[in-house]
């Protein structure tokens, strides 16, 4: 059987404490990729209250997540992706993405748009697998090199 098959997903919010967790696990991870580079992004990751948060469960562990938040009346941007290192190559990245747009779609949103980094490969090839395609730096992203920002439509 198949790793994935077992982990389940959980559509919850920002006080959820795996959420939080992940989420410092995932800040140490980027810091490690881009060393101080990544404080110009501190800001910009933060996700305030959010109801709208997939976290991916192997048995009872925390291993992965995602949200979204409304960017525009039609559109929702993509925030916090992440699964552990040990979980990696499992399709789970893939299951939470689709059950995040399968959610925007559900609120009415046609849009997603994305920013990821160029020292995140497996990233950028999950998006680009998943139909995103490369667009234009919007908003806080915009003149800063290092950012990858991604649209499609849903």
């Amino acid at each position: 059987m198949n790793k994935n098959s077992l982990v389940t997903l959980l559509r919850t919010d920002s006080a959820n404490r795996d959420f939080q967790y992940l989420v410092v696990l995932m800040d140490h991870d980027l810091r490690e990729r881009y060393g101080t580079v990544q404080s110009i992004y501190n800001e910009l990751n933060q996700v305030g209250n959010v109801d709208t948060i997939v976290i991916a469960y192997d048995e009872q562990q925390a291993v992965g997540c995602g949200c979204f938040r409304k960017f525009s009346d039609n559109t929702v941007e993509i925030k916090r992706m992440y699964v552990e290192p040990s979980h990696r190559g499992l399709g789970i990245a893939t299951r939470i993405l689709n059950e995040l747009e399968l959610w925007a779609r559900e609120k009415g949103f046609t849009h997603a748009i994305l920013e990821t980094g160029r020292k995140q490969p497996e990233a950028i090839h999950l998006y680009e697998r998943s139909g995103y395609a490369t667009t234009i730096n919007y908003g806080p992203y915009d003149g800063l090199d290092n950012s990858i920002c991604m649209r499609k439509k849903l």
